[in-house]
């Protein structure tokens, strides 16, 4: 625990962080200044180092580019492999665990070893990788570089410790799961076919061994040709040869017969008993044309052959289907007796899998589901029911229903709020799924203790929004609005909108939600704010709608001021705004220029008629920038709601709107010079008129300039740089390098900064970046707190402006609200991100909000219906130090925190110099606050307040692209979000305490489960079917038999999941013991094999003292002569 203490003189404005050349902070004039009246603040900050650790959490969603699947039947887990070389395996709701391979290679291959508590991955470097599932993060045992020859496809039969890998050079290696280690016994591919074969069989793509006899291997080549390989006798059985490429093979039960599936759409049936051609050929999807020749099919990539013990056997492939009806979406095909089904995907098939109630091969399958494996998808369908229904996914799937542009996250929410959402949520849900319950249930998870509500918001880019509940480490749907429902459907060709009807108009950009009195504000891509109230009844409404035209004019002339050192700032009321009641369209900023006016269209037209709308959140009102002149609105690039007050706030590149929606006017359209009165902080130059008519349009706030494309400038980013991988360097500069601005910058991430007044000349339009309503101070000699708002520039100026509200209910809604503008000044380096407030103790003050009432409710004539009002005064705990409050702000370089209202600079931090910071939130952990920032170089840091003492610097992403950095959200208890790929959210904690629990908050992914028994087979059936049971691999495989196999042929490397790797795995007392029963069988083990040496050596001893006496009994009598 520290204590610090600052005497506040005029001392403190000429602290470290004011740089030459700009205004100090600590004075509005920019000259160093003494306070009216020292304080002194005594705040004890409890935050130290060790009370943060970044560590990821979970991650949700569909794993994105998928490539590979497998199914533990016993244990009854699922495990995905992805292109980027992760594995995600799920089980029942609340089991879902996330794996990365340090690679990055894509997983090929995925095989369980059933019921064992282990998974083989198999990926594109040509590695075999071991993971133990047995500890809540699993961890690798074992790897295997292939370093001569590519993997191609494995196979590991059912309780057997030896792996068959197929290489791509036509070989069949076989490695010990065990040690992992390969076996000298080696398949060679010219062993394998006939001699007088003169062409190479091509890669391995099938191994399997008979259900008939363990001792046979079938071996699939591309080519065609399939070969039966004895094991024993090392010689082939039968050798087939077929004209068309294999794709897959499945066994019957019986091993008595076997299907292939092949390039030309056919499936091939063969029986053991004639090799010399298929059983039968069928073309499923392949009808006879009126020449009698068959239609051309799609290859059936693969198929399973599934035996029931009451029915006919399932054949259930994929592809096959003809090539002439273009347009036809990927299928499922399930043949059951005479029965053939369809089943059209949404998304291209990447692996499916039958579920089987069976482990064994050989046994009566009886097939109950089949999973499927999507590009985008998980679906599960089954089989019991004749129509075959889908499964109702637990795991949030869909979160890339839609593209997700933006993210909030919400801890510690009002514990009403969820149930209610799920209540509305459940109304609208799909029906007509599977009645039996998830077939994906394997392992264990309880509710943690360390558990509170919360939310996750995702905006997406057909203008839907999604509430997620997020406690405990799991992710659900709650409830989801549609915002494209408030307008008309564009019609392209349409006037001058018609420019605007690209892909999504209705994309979400930000939103902004408070959860006390439920208000929720959306900001879209056509510039365009949706006001929405939640309600639990539905209602009849006319939407409301408002138009502003906030658009510089390109006639402005910007003066430099006289003063270039000391510009002073106007008096209060020198610039008041003026409120507009009856006009939908006040004027533009300084605009003088008549015919625009005939351009005054929205980008969208919302509906003029009264509108049915269900329970939820109900569109209040609907804000819309309009086109001026001929130019597009500029995107909103700051918003914030403030229920108390009944007020709105949004900003551009051009200036600052505020919006009254309890009476629907706009009070206030300013453009952003405007609003500092009669005088800039910095001396601009002036601007010849039009000279560069398109640089006022594509003007944007600098501090993410460079995530924005020039091609899609004028009215809508390019979102699909959120929502699109960057898969490498590359990428980034090619943004980096449409970038509008024109300065020079070290890497994708960084650019100059310079608050000099050659760099403003270029840039003289100044974005509004952040706002924030709040009790403060608007001037130093305001004696008590009134309502402010908070104004932070993309040039790191910082505004007040004190607002006049009526506080009685009856005239708040009919006097208007005054602003007064050219209120205090404050200046940081760099685009402010982030405003938040203290009291003089340290303690957070939330903003004020109404207590949340549905007015649409019954009326009740006994109780007046009255907005009640929570607020947080700056001054209402501060007897010890007086009035005041300390007030933080972030910007893209530094944090500084001031003393309201005497304006003086407390402490000052510089975060970065290198680079910039994306996204910073003041939060609560462990009890107190602190300010968490996320830089553009992947560092995540947290700082102390109000010292501003670093805490924590992680330098957690390597690499950023656009989509982390703007779907990055910190919130409390030491919780973080961001989009790590278009169809994924990844969680992470920042703080020690969740890192220490978060062993127990994840699910068990391994459960003791007996091995089901293999069914008695029958004397007869034992005896004319051969004994599958009686083949001995390590008598074959083992090095005894089969020899070392070549260093060079692959290479062992050891993981940190064994016992090596324990010590970082296990943690706490159930750690220490795992260890010490490992060291205890260890040297139980070892004193085991040394008893064994020390009986063998007695043993030998007593022979030899044997031998010894029987030889001097013989030679006792003799004589040396006769010797």
């Amino acid at each position: 625990m520290k204590k610090f203490r600052k005497v506040l003189d005029g001392l403190t404005t000429s602290s470290p962080g004011a740089t030459v050349g700009s205004p100090s902070c600590g004075s509005a004039a920019g000259t160093p200044t003494a306070a009216p009246t020292p304080k002194e603040i005594d705040v004890q900050e409890t935050l130290v180092s060790e009370n943060f650790q970044l560590c990821k959490t979970v991650r949700h969603g569909f794993p994105y580019q998928p490539t590979a699947l497998a199914f533990d039947p016993v244990q009854k887990i699922l495990a995905i492999g992805s292109r980027s070389g992760g594995v995600r395996i799920l089980g029942r709701p609340g089991v879902d665990c996330y794996c990365q391979h340090e690679s990055g290679a894509a997983v090929l291959q995925l095989q369980f070893l059933i019921n064992e508590g282990a998974l083989v991955s198999a990926c594109a470097d040509d590695t075999l990788h071991l993971w133990n599932l047995r500890q809540r993060r699993p961890a690798i045992l074992h790897s295997l570089k292939f370093n001569r020859e590519r993997i191609t496809f494995c196979h590991l039969p059912f309780q057997s410790k030896w792996l068959y890998v197929g290489t791509e050079r036509g070989n069949t290696h076989i490695v010990n799961i065990e040690s992992f280690v390969l076996s000298g016994y080696v398949i060679m591919w010219n062993k394998a076919i006939e001699l007088s074969t003169k062409t190479h069989p091509g890669p391995v793509v099938h191994l399997s061994d008979s259900p008939k006899d363990e001792g046979k291997l079938l071996i699939g080549f591309e080519s065609g040709t399939i070969v039966q390989w004895d094991l024993r006798g090392k010689k082939a059985d039968f050798r087939i040869y077929y004209d068309e490429a294999i794709h897959s093979v499945s066994w019957h039960h019986e091993g008595k017969q076997f299907m292939c599936s092949h390039s030309d759409g056919s499936l091939t049936l063969w029986n053991l008993r004639n090799t010399t051609k298929p059983f039968q050929v069928t073309f499923p999807h392949g009808k006879i044309q009126k020449d009698a020749r068959k239609e051309s099919c799609k290859p059936i990539l693969k198929v399973e052959y599934k035996t029931c013990r009451n029915s006919e056997p399932f054949v259930i492939f994929s592809g096959g289907l003809s090539y002439d009806k273009a347009g036809r979406r990927p299928a499922l095909t399930i043949m059951h007796g005479k029965a053939i089904t369809v089943l059209e995907m949404d998304y291209p098939i990447v692996e499916f899998m039958v579920l089987c109630e069976t482990p064994y091969n050989n046994e009566v399958q009886e097939p109950y589901a089949v999973v499927v494996l999507l590009d985008k998808d998980l679906i599960v369908v089954d089989l019991t029911q004749s129509n075959y229904p889908v499964f109702e996914n637990p795991y949030p799937m869909d979160i890339h229903e839609s593209p997700v542009t933006c993210t909030a996250y919400f801890a510690d929410c009002p514990p009403d709020i969820i149930p209610i959402l799920y209540s509305i949520g459940a109304k609208h849900k799909k029906t007509g799924y599977s009645q039996k319950e998830w077939p994906i249930s394997g392992g264990t998870w309880t509710l943690g203790s360390h558990t509170y509500p919360e939310i996750i918001i995702t905006g997406h880019a057909d203008g839907s929004i999604k509430f997620w509940d997020a406690s405990a480490i799991t992710l659900q749907m709650l409830y989801k609005m549609k915002t494209s429902k408030v307008f008309e459907k564009p019609k392209p060709g349409e006037g001058r909108a018609a420019e605007l009807v690209e892909e999504d108009p209705f994309a979400i950009q930000m939103v902004s939600w408070c959860p006390q009195s439920r208000m929720f504000c959306v900001v879209g891509i056509s510039a365009h704010i949706i006001l929405y109230r939640f309600s639990k009844y539905d209602a009849n409404t006319q939407i409301v709608s408002l138009e502003v035209r906030l658009q510089c004019d390109s006639d402005d002339v910007i003066s430099p001021s006289e003063n270039e050192n000391n510009p002073s700032f106007s008096e209060p009321g020198s610039h008041s705004p003026q409120p507009h009641h009856q006009h939908q369209h006040p004027a533009s900023p300084g605009s003088r220029t008549p015919e625009g006016i005939k351009d005054s269209i929205p980008c969208l037209k919302v509906k003029d008629r009264a509108v049915r709308v269900p329970p939820g959140y109900q569109s209040e009102l609907v804000i819309q920038l309009l086109w001026v002149d001929g130019e597009p609105p500029q995107q909103i690039t700051s918003l914030d709601i403030n229920s108390a007050y009944g007020l709105l706030a949004f900003g551009n590149c051009y200036g600052l709107a505020v919006v009254d929606y309890l009476q629907k006017t706009v009070i206030l359209c300013m453009s952003t010079l405007d609003l500092y009165g009669s005088t800039d902080p910095y001396q601009r130059l002036t601007r010849s008129p039009r000279r560069n008519r398109q640089s006022t349009s594509e003007f944007c706030m600098r501090g993410l300039s460079n995530f924005y494309s020039d091609s899609k400038k004028r009215i809508r980013t390019s979102y699909q740089s959120l929502t699109e991988l960057t898969d490498n360097q590359q990428s980034i500069d090619m943004e980096r390098n449409k970038s509008p601005t024109s300065e020079s910058r070290e890497n994708s991430f960084t650019r100059s900064r310079s608050s000099s007044v050659s760099s403003i000349d270029r840039d003289t339009k100044e974005a509004v970046t952040t706002l924030q309503f709040g009790e403060s101070y608007g001037r130093k000699n305001d004696v008590l707190p009134t309502p402010c708002l908070w104004v932070g520039t993309s040039l790191g100026v910082v505004l007040l402006i004190p607002m006049s509200i009526p506080t009685d209910q009856e005239e708040r809604m009919e006097e208007p609200v005054t602003m007064g503008v050219s209120g205090a000044v404050l200046m940081l380096k760099g685009s402010v991100l982030r405003f938040s407030f203290l009291d003089c103790m340290g303690a957070l003050i939330q903003p004020p909000y109404e207590v949340w009432r549905d007015h649409n409710a019954p009326e009740d004539p006994d109780r007046l219906r009255r907005r009640k009002l929570v607020h947080f005064s700056p001054s209402s705990s501060q007897d010890a130090c007086g009035d005041g409050h300390l007030a933080v702000v972030c910007s893209e370089r530094q944090a500084k925190v001031f003393l309201m209202p005497s304006q003086s600079c407390l402490f000052v931090h510089n975060i970065t110099e290198s680079s910039f910071v994306l996204r910073a939130d003041v939060v609560s952990v462990c009890n107190s606050v602190c300010l968490a920032c996320f830089c553009a170089n992947g560092h995540v840091m947290t700082l102390s307040l109000p010292s501003l003492r670093p805490l924590m610097d992680v330098n957690y992403l390597p690499l950023t692209d656009m989509r982390i950095a703007r779907t990055f959200y910190f919130t409390n208890g030491g919780q973080a979000l961001y989009l790590s790929s278009p169809t994924e959210v990844q969680r992470i904690t920042y703080s020690q305490e969740m890192c220490d629990n978060l062993q127990e908050m994840l699910g068990e992914l391994f459960t003791p489960i007996e091995t089901p028994e293999a069914q008695n087979r029958g004397f007869l059936k034992g005896f004319f079917g051969g004994n599958a049971h009686t083949f001995d691999r390590e008598e074959l495989f083992g090095e005894a038999a089969a020899g070392k196999a070549s260093r060079s042929l692959a290479q062992h490397i050891p993981g940190q999941g064994g016992v090596e790797g324990m010590k970082v795995a296990a943690s706490g007392v159930v750690g220490e013991l795992a260890r010490a029963r490992i060291a205890l069988d260890e040297r139980g083990q070892r004193l085991g094999e040394l008893e064994e040496r020390t009986a063998l050596m007695m043993t030998s001893a007593e022979a030899f003292s044997k031998h010894a006496h029987e030889l001097m009994l013989k030679c006792k009598d003799k004589k040396w002569y006769q010797f």
